[in-house]
């Protein structure tokens, strides 16, 4: 059975809540264990969100297409794999989820639920690494088999926490929720729009290297190659 509309922007809600509730409660949790070490918190927060990327995409995936992430949402419209008039709401649903996702880390751990962040992201670097990490991502789920979407979905973010200067925020959902966060994975609203400018880039230019690369590296042909939501348009 088809999901229905509801269904799809639940899905797409709830999943979005539930990965920034890991993102950023992994990263209190792994702040406050590590006794000071960067690099303790940042592998806690990593191995946390590898984990649960990987389980929300194959739990999500069949009903809205998982995508959790506006950039995704706009390409697959772009791609006709999601209606027009489905994206706005799409992208309504990951921000309200992003910061219901923050509240309830923030819950979880005893801090005052409304907050903003103060840890300043930016720079040339930043906004680089960004794009670098949002290139790699849209690039994996357009070329990846479908079978194997979720799991090389979360090992590539799992590894561009550590080769990307910013830690690969790498969705414009993720930046927008972390704005409400002042803990170890926030950042300043004054930092943002960069990020997601960078982000939108990276997009755009994994696009066009698809369309560059042509087949998929499994000899599937290009549509077949684009992860299937489960909705009339897929």
């Amino acid at each position: 059975m088809k999901a229905t509309l509801p269904q799809k922007l639940s899905s797409e809600l709830l999943g979005t809540a539930m990965l920034l509730a890991v993102v950023i409660g992994s990263g209190i949790m792994g702040e406050r264990l590590a006794g000071g070490n960067v690099a303790i918190a940042l592998l806690a927060n990593s191995l946390a969100t590898v984990g649960g990327l990987y389980i929300l995409i194959e739990l999500f995936g069949p009903i809205g297409g998982a995508h959790f992430n506006p950039a995704v949402s706009l390409t697959m419209a772009c791609r006709g794999n999601l209606p027009w008039p489905m994206l706005a709401p799409y992208i309504l649903c990951q921000l309200a989820g992003a910061i219901l996702g923050a509240w309830l880390a923030h819950a979880m751990f005893d801090m005052p639920i409304l907050q903003f962040s103060t840890k300043v992201r930016t720079g040339i670097g930043q906004w680089v690494a960004e794009g670098v990490a949002t290139f790699g991502l849209l690039l994996v789920i357009l070329r990846a088999p479908a079978s194997r979407v979720a799991a090389m979905v979360a090992a590539y973010i799992g590894a561009a926490y550590w080769f990307t200067a910013s830690t690969s925020f790498a969705n414009p959902a993720a930046a927008f929720g972390r704005m409400f966060s002042d803990s170890f994975a926030g950042i300043a609203p004054s930092s943002a729009p960069g990020f997601v400018l960078a982000q939108l880039a990276g997009a755009v230019i994994a696009v066009g290297a698809h369309q560059l690369l042509g087949v998929a590296g499994d000899g599937t042909s290009e549509q077949e190659a684009v992860p299937a939501d489960t909705s009339d348009s897929a």
